[in-house]
């Protein structure tokens, strides 16, 4: 998997060129390169010169302000559903799934899917399924240059940001459910992103030669890829993972070893003190996951 940074800069530059462009350049820089659904061998990060090819490289908005909320007139006065996007790398061996559910709000999801497209995305509607928190839209990815599942983190937040665009472009209602909605959506989120909500980060055991880690943070452009760099920086491969957006959070969960084998509790404790110092929020001992 390909990780592009620095990681203040590949975030700067996520967060600020996707408000006002209709196009995103991605690879400005050396890329490096670690495993991520692959073998945990393969885990340490080489320097490559690899950039993306101009189809995965920009992100072209294809949501219109101009678009009338679907139902709208309806369901003005109802309370907004809180909007999440789950990227999961581990579910399916040949394809990267997406889902998405913002209630009963969201279409067929046809622009969402063309935006995809446009950056060198084959893009497959697996299922729609309904329970109490809504209509759940399953979508299966896969690299059109490769056929294989996307396993770049640079190009897999690309994906989640175009997602989110598009909710916040077609659905203005959800802006301040989401933690880009305090830079560029119709209203502000009511808690302050990165200051009313607190990191929580757990490390267990997953068997002899590997071990689960959890983050779950304040959401914001550009994080699903500092943290697979904050977790390759000190030699621990990140083999597979789901990355969730929860409204205001962001809900990460990665396999990760360490030559091969589960992580061991000092390394576990560097693991932990090195996203907590990065992350710099406010921490609790109560966690939803």
């Amino acid at each position: 998997m390909a990780v592009a940074m620095a990681s203040s800069g590949t975030t700067l530059r996520l967060y600020s060129n996707l408000k006002a462009v209709e196009k995103l350049p991605i690879a400005k820089a050396p890329l490096f390169t670690c495993s991520f659904g692959l073998d945990p061998a393969q885990g340490f990060c080489i320097l490559s010169k690899k950039r993306f090819p101009s189809s995965e490289g920009r992100l072209v908005l294809q949501a219109s302000q101009a678009t009338a909320v679907e139902g709208e007139s309806s369901q003005e006065t109802d309370q907004v559903p809180i909007p999440k996007v789950i990227i999961d790398q581990d579910s399916d061996p040949d394809a990267t799934l997406v889902e998405i559910t913002f209630g009963d709000r969201l279409g067929a999801l046809l622009d969402t899917m063309n935006s995809l497209k446009n950056l060198g995305l084959n893009v497959v509607k697996a299922n729609v399924y309904l329970d109490s928190s809504g209509k759940h839209n399953k979508f299966a990815i896969t690299k059109t240059s490769t056929g294989r599942k996307v396993e770049d983190p640079e190009l897999l937040e690309t994906i989640r940001l175009t997602i989110i665009n598009n909710l916040l472009e077609y659905h203005p209602e959800s802006s301040s459910h989401l933690a880009m909605g305090a830079a560029f959506g119709v209203e502000q989120p009511s808690q302050q992103v990165d200051v009313d909500i607190a990191t929580h980060i757990r490390v267990y055991d997953d068997g002899p030669e590997r071990s689960l880690l959890y983050v779950e943070t304040a959401d914001r452009p550009g994080l699903l890829v500092d943290l697979v760099k904050i977790i390759t920086d000190i030699n621990i491969a990140v083999e597979s993972g789901e990355f969730d957006t929860e409204g205001l959070l962001a809900k990460a969960k990665f396999h990760v070893s360490y030559k091969g084998k589960a992580i061991i509790k000092p390394l576990q404790q560097v693991l932990a003190n090195s996203l907590r110092y990065y992350l710099r929020r406010p921490s609790t001992e109560e966690a939803s996951f």
